[in-house]
């Protein structure tokens, strides 16, 4: 998988920018930060466990907060 960009024009800092963008979006970054050392599957059930337990709670907070929202009483 390669990832290609052209400059146009001698634009390099655009090409730059658009390089940029297309590894953010394909997850490579994330991919080799991950793959810099081994991680225990323990760590990574724990990993997975908290981050679940992390969008729950912000789900939560949301619910609440729209909820509040429509009875006309701030949070």
């Amino acid at each position: 998988m390669a990832i290609k960009v052209v400059v146009k024009h001698n634009n390099i800092e655009k090409a730059l920018g658009i390089f940029k963008r297309k590894i953010k979006d394909s997850g490579l970054m994330y991919e080799l930060r991950e793959r810099e050392c081994y991680k225990k599957p323990s760590v990574l059930k724990k990993e997975i466990k908290n981050k679940a337990n992390a969008r729950n709670y912000w789900k939560k907070i949301k619910l609440v907060e729209e909820n509040s929202r429509d009875r006309g009483r701030k949070f």
